[in-house]
């Protein structure tokens, strides 16, 4: 046997062998599925739907330069085995639409697309439902149009049910040329589609002025947007991270007949990302992240709420990680560094967490609120070849998750960093990054890992995910914030590569776990104990 084979044996068995000692801990058990061929140039994009005894997915197929996308509905059984794929067609009366979205409401599954129409210079989106059999209805039924300057610029639509799935918000991000008034329409459905109200908004910010970046419908039909306005009038100073941007809040109440505006300030404080949720008493409650020094860095946590009546907030508390928190991945020199310029005061110096990218905020049931951010970046190198042409690369980086636990008076209850390095080059980050479950009081985390993290005896380095040696951690944080890691699975043993971002839970203690390799796919269930 070859010399560096059985050194690939040997480690293997070394691995194997700690892996399986581990698992005997390990508080979840997956159950994969059959190998499934499938289609070519196609790709799982969504779970749509679980049911007691199926569930459903959405597959694409990208065109290429002989055949137009493709789009289909998948039902599997709780075994994980595909029992029926159903092609959602595209062409309509000799004319080709664009594939908008599939959402399940009230009960019935809709099939969204959209035309564009150039000789009216509108696009209009139109639904189908699905019968029994996942087929769509013949007819299509037109339930908005927006201006479409031409075919480059034809504005958006984008889908959003309210938390109790009772009400549909279609926000429509509509052109506008370059210092024009921003502009965007507003539709609320009930859960059988039908329009409750409508509203064409034109805010007095030109599309360099002002962004929106998240919207939220709650039971009664309210919609609420949370929105970037540039201070110095322009977008271009975020990528050098200067604090040149307010968030505000706008409400549309009452049918859209009552509008307010919530600016959030804090005093001395910059506000690097902030996301919001609507709580159940019907108030905004806000959480993010706060700098000392510009927008690429975070220091501590925000946390507030917006009374909708009064217009006011309250519960404003503004709270630091601790140091060890902040410095706790930094080289020995860093840390002295850091140190020292926490003791001087210095806070142009001190340590702050860089690029977190704030994920998700989960409402606690005693009104505090639980934070998970990921450190993501991208960067580009740039490589001159033999020929003298340059060649550029981007690298996708996926890094540690932080966790932050936050009281219903806004104070910090613990906060847990769970190490994380996945850096691939040039494919999007496509197996990177992670899926999330929370089960009773404890979450949950799966993401692909470097095996060499479980066997090397180095605590203070870690290996990065590159496809290679690859396997999927869990990562369990328990009530009190304390973090246990377990190695759960070998992609090898799969036969497949996990995709975290594909993966959903799907029940109390349930999660469907998707993986790929090649033309080769598998799905598993996930059993959280």
């Amino acid at each position: 046997m070859p010399f560096k084979t059985l050194l690939s044996l040997i480690f293997l068995l070394a691995f194997n062998a700690d892996l399986l000692a581990q698992q005997d801990r390990v508080p979840g058990e997956i159950s994969w599925g059959p190998d499934i061929t499938e289609p070519s140039r196609s790709g799982i994009t969504k779970v749509v739907e679980v049911a007691p005894e199926a569930y459903y997915v959405l597959r694409e197929r990208r065109p290429s330069a002989i055949a137009r996308g493709e789009v289909f509905i998948e039902q599997y059984d709780n075994q994980q085995r595909l029992k029926r794929s159903v092609e959602l067609p595209l062409k309509y009366k000799r004319k080709w639409r664009e594939f908008e979205d599939l959402v399940k409401i009230g009960g019935e599954f809709y099939f969204f697309t959209s035309f564009n129409n150039e000789a009216q210079k509108t696009n209009y989106l139109f639904y189908q439902k699905l019968n029994s059999r996942l087929q769509p209805e013949r007819s299509l039924k037109k339930i908005a149009e927006i201006p479409a300057a031409n075919r480059a610029r034809t504005g958006a639509f984008n889908l959003l049910l309210s938390q109790d799935s009772s009400k549909v918000l279609l926000y429509s991000q509509l052109d506008s040329k370059r210092k024009e008034p921003e502009r965007f329409a507003i539709r609320v459905f009930d859960n059988q589609m039908q329009e409750l109200w409508s509203k064409n908004i034109r805010l007095p910010y030109s599309e360099q002025q002002f962004a929106v970046e998240d919207y939220r419908i709650d039971e009664n039909g309210n919609v609420y947007l949370l929105c970037i306005q540039f201070l110095d009038g322009s977008a271009q100073a975020v990528r050098r991270g200067l604090a040149n941007y307010q968030y505000v809040i706008l409400a549309y109440t009452n049918n859209g007949e009552n509008k307010q505006e919530y600016r959030i300030a804090v005093k001395d404080k910059f506000i690097t990302d902030m996301t919001f949720r609507i709580g159940n008493e019907g108030d905004l409650i806000c959480a993010g992240f706060f700098s000392d020094r510009g927008t690429t860095s975070i220091k501590g946590t925000c946390f507030f709420r917006v009374d909708p009546e009064t217009e006011e907030a309250f519960n404003i508390s503004l709270q630091e990680f601790d140091l060890d928190f902040r410095t706790a991945f930094m080289r020995a020199g860093q840390q002295r560094r850091a140190e020292r310029a926490e003791e001087s005061g210095n806070t142009n110096q001190q340590a702050e967490l860089d690029r977190f990218a704030l994920n998700d905020l989960i409402l606690r049931s005693d009104g505090g609120a639980v934070i998970v951010a990921e450190q993501y970046f991208v960067y580009q190198r740039t490589y001159r070849m033999w020929d003298g042409t340059l060649q550029f690369d981007e690298f996708y980086n996926y890094n540690d998750i932080i966790v932050v636990n936050i009281r219903p008076d806004g104070s910090m209850e613990w906060s847990v960093r769970i190490p994380k390095r996945q850096e691939t080059v040039n494919d999007g980050g496509y197996y990177s990054s992670y899926a999330m479950a929370v089960v009773r009081d404890r979450l949950y985390f799966i993401f692909n890992d470097n095996s060499r993290n479980y066997t090397s005896d180095n605590d203070n380095f870690l290996y990065n995910f590159n496809g290679r040696n690859s396997i999927i951690t869990l990562a369990e944080i328990r009530k009190g914030g304390e973090l246990e890691m377990y190695p759960l699975f070998n992609n090898r043993d799969a036969g497949v590569i996990t995709r975290p971002k594909i993966c959903k839970q799907t029940g109390s203690r349930k999660m469907i776990v998707y993986g790929e390799r090649g033309r080769s796919y598998r799905l598993g269930e996930l059993q959280f104990q």
